[in-house]
């Protein structure tokens, strides 16, 4: 007999077929595989009780404070551990319980049809300005056709063309600054038909500036604003683009004074929940999701969001994420822009492995290889004859 301990994030349905499980089983068994770990705040003390009691007798359990099963305190904050299956049964049963366990329900409801996306798709970052932070990513029209192209052959699914600094104190222009800035480059894309060759995305917040890219075949609206002004929210309806929403605090200008939030998850969630909602009210039908890293967010914010994406995937939409040679990397491990290439690659991976299905990057040709690699891993399983 030999024993070994595999690895938690194993593909658990490959791994059980490749035992040979029968079909019917493969699903079952891979629900009970799976393991979430839920943390649950201001629950009433008395749901509190009340779903220890439930996940007990289904082999789940809840981590509740001292003193909650005599109600030392009317609310308490829980952690809820539970395979996927045992969520399952959790989620049909607290619907008939009192004390706010009814919408826990459906809460949980919501976490465990949240997929993961098996597809990761590459964004490339191109800037048509003079003060973005990091240099390798600013471009002219004399140069920047030859670029896209490069970046389309290393692996980018999606260009990101942007004519207005976004870091940190970044200078305001106006929005004909921004358009004279970003018109030779969208020109060039609708003259050489590269929106053939791969998707664009503008990024901006100005509907005289998102109109033109529209008009010009680009299909992704990439809104660091999180789609504030209505007028861009119509254009995105009218054109059938893809709108993506970001999460910032403050502006560019403020964003990095002091950071604060009662719970970055929890907050950053219902600021997107809301703005999906405004976006489909306007009949925006494809939507993607960005917590917005570095965005008016401290290290520990940035660290957060990335390591505990998955809270994110019950939104039900793609996440993208673009920790791309920012700051966050420098306060870990003191370096300059160009020497931060590793940490970004370390930050993206864990970003993808916890849920992100889109990363905006700068190094296309090096996050391909990094990708194909961590997709590698992800799909492989066990052979035990090795």
């Amino acid at each position: 007999m030999n024993v070994l301990k595999l690895s938690n994030e194993l593909d658990a349905k490959n791994l059980l077929r490749e035992l040979g499980v029968d079909g019917g089983g493969v699903s079952i068994l891979a629900s009970k595989m799976k393991h979430h770990v839920i943390y649950i705040k201001d629950l009433h003390v008395g749901a509190a009780n009340i779903l220890k009691q439930d996940a007990l007798s289904i082999g789940a359990d809840l981590a509740v404070p001292r003193g909650t099963v005599i109600a030392t305190t009317p609310k308490v904050d829980c952690i809820l551990i539970a395979t996927q299956k045992q969520l399952e049964i959790l989620s049909k049963k607290e619907l008939t319980q009192p004390f706010g366990l009814k919408e826990l329900a459906k809460k949980l409801k919501l976490i465990c049809s949240a997929k993961k996306s098996k597809d990761i798709e590459i964004m490339g970052v191109i800037n048509a300005n003079e003060d973005s932070f990091y240099c390798g990513s600013r471009f002219s029209d004399i140069n920047a056709t030859d670029t896209i192209l490069k970046m389309i052959e290393d692996g980018a699914s999606i260009i990101d063309i942007g004519g207005v600094s976004s870091r940190p104190n970044a200078a305001l222009i106006s929005v004909d600054e921004e358009l004279q800035r970003v018109k030779p480059i969208v020109d060039a894309i609708k003259q050489n038909r590269l929106y053939e060759k791969a998707e664009f995305s503008i990024d901006s917040y100005e509907p005289q500036v998102i109109s033109y890219a529209l008009e010009s075949g680009f299909k992704i609206i990439n809104d660091i604003t999180g789609l504030a002004n209505d007028e861009v929210c119509k254009l995105c309806s009218s054109y059938d683009a893809t709108a993506v929403i970001m999460h910032m605090q403050g502006t560019p200008q403020s964003m990095q004074d002091n950071p604060e939030y009662e719970n970055v998850l929890s907050d950053v969630y219902s600021f997107l929940d809301e703005r999906i909602e405004k976006a489909e009210s306007f009949g925006v039908n494809e939507i993607i999701v960005d917590v917005g890293i570095g965005f008016g967010k401290t290290l520990e914010n940035n660290l957060n969001l990335i390591k505990n994406l998955e809270h994110f995937l019950s939104l039900n939409k793609k996440i993208l994420v673009g920790a791309s040679r920012k700051s966050m990397i420098d306060k870990v491990v003191s370096c300059s822009v160009e020497d931060r290439l590793p940490g970004t690659l370390a930050l993206h991976l864990e970003a993808m492995k916890n849920g992100a299905s889109m990363l905006r990057v700068h190094d296309v040709k090096e996050h391909a290889q990094a990708i194909e690699v961590q997709k590698k891993l992800n799909h492989y399983s066990f052979n035990h004859k090795e």
